[in-house]
């Protein structure tokens, strides 16, 4: 009985929950890719992800080989078929049949494996309590997992959809993602072409660029001396001055846009850049503020004392001591102003009038009219989203590289 104790029901039950989720979660995606009317079997799904987990279950303690995942993954594809009558996604075999095939792979890889890196390590008879409150969590991490990528992906995924498409297949089945790739590179961008020839988008995107990294080097400018004097020097009231620099962050946005859009017509800053660079570096310099003082304290401040010992100014001890360990939290800063900057869109809005000087979200702004092809609003979304993801991940190296840069030996 030690083969069948608590790992082996809970590989079971976690097989079964991953076999349903498996058969919504594809299916769904099938049925955005071909535009056809599937429905998830979802008692299917279950039954076959329990059938499947329960052969890694029993198998596993006796040859943990990659063939026997491949085997569990046929035997959740067979189940599956039988159990649904031949409809896997909830149509014959005969419909849509390779596409078929593939999401059921699909569905059947994601279960499997899902159960073996839950299941990695143990087996039955492995039937500590502590082993399986491991299982348990990583069930649960691995479902949260699943949930924060769908939350993420699946806006962006129907954004690039919808942007590849014209406006009679967007009215003719709003559901319907699934591109035609024969219609030529011409037809299929036709969207983001006529953006920058119609639409000023190129204008949009070096207006957003000019304000962000300003935005960003002015906040820097700022941030870092006010961050280390509150996380290294002593003077009066640098408690209360440490504590309260996120008060602004108290006063609502929306509340500070009409004295200011009264200050700025009478100085000759509305309908400029210029504005701009006046608010948004003053919110974002607390919030940078806030986070450097607290990466500077984590810098040991003995190293800073024996770069004064051998001669060297404050100044250059921030330079050259300071600033190259905290270059994570820089980079980390860097990109949160930045997206701040490149999104913002409640002062654009009120202070941009010419089309010349509107940002991009500015810009995006004036693409939801009835006037405009949807399609023409996913683009312009995709445009304003594919810089910052780029951006995020060529700066993730600087991020993970440099996350024990402060520590200190000995």
């Amino acid at each position: 009985m030690s083969r069948f104790g608590n790992i082996f029901w809970l590989c079971l039950l976690f097989g079964a929950i991953w076999g349903a989720l498996a058969s919504i979660l594809l299916t769904v995606l099938a049925l955005f890719v071909s535009g056809l009317t599937f429905q998830p079997q979802v008692a299917a799904g279950a039954v076959a992800g329990l059938i499947g987990s329960g052969v890694l279950a029993v198998l596993f303690p006796i040859r943990r080989t990659p063939g026997v995942v491949a085997m569990a993954a046929v035997i959740f594809m067979v189940v599956l078929t039988v159990a649904s009558g031949a409809q896997p996604l909830g149509l014959g075999l005969d419909v849509y049949a390779f596409g078929q095939l593939v999401f059921v792979i699909l569905m059947a890889a994601f279960t499997v494996q899902s159960v073996n890196l839950i299941a990695k390590g143990f087996g039955p008879g492995s039937e500590k309590r502590y082993n399986v409150e491991v299982i348990c969590l990583r069930f649960v991490k691995g479902l949260g997992l699943v949930t924060f990528t769908i939350a993420v992906a699946l806006p962006f995924f129907v954004m690039v959809m919808m942007s590849l498409k014209n406006q009679q297949l967007l009215l003719s089945n709003p559901l319907d993602f699934s591109i035609d790739f024969a219609q030529g590179s011409e037809a299929l961008f036709r969207s983001y072409t006529e953006l920058f020839t119609q639409y000023h988008f190129g204008t949009y995107l070096l207006n957003s660029a000019i304000v962000s990294v300003a935005t960003v080097l002015i906040t820097l400018f700022f941030a870092v001396p006010g961050a280390y004097a509150v996380a290294r020097l002593r003077f009066p009231g640098q408690k209360f001055l440490s504590r309260s620099i996120l008060l602004i962050y108290m006063v609502p946005m929306i509340v500070l846009v009409i004295p200011l859009y009264a200050i700025f017509s009478q100085l000759g800053l509305r309908n400029t850049l210029w504005g701009l660079l006046f608010v948004y570096p003053a919110t974002t310099i607390p919030v940078a503020l806030y986070m450097l003082q607290g990466y500077f304290r984590g810098i040991p401040a003995e190293l800073e004392e024996a770069g004064l010992m051998d001669g060297l100014t404050r100044i250059n001890v921030i330079r050259k001591i300071t600033m190259p360990l905290a270059l994570p939290a820089l980079a980390s800063v860097a990109l949160y102003v930045f997206m701040i900057a490149w999104n913002e869109f409640l002062f654009a809005f009120m202070f941009l009038d010419n089309v010349d000087l509107y940002t991009l979200s500015r810009g995006i702004a004036e693409l939801n009219s009835s006037e405009v092809p949807r399609q023409h609003l996913m683009a312009g979304a995709v445009i304003a989203t594919v810089p910052v993801l780029a951006l995020f991940l060529w700066f993730e190296r600087f991020l993970v590289a440099g996350l024990t840069a402060g520590s200190v030996k000995g």
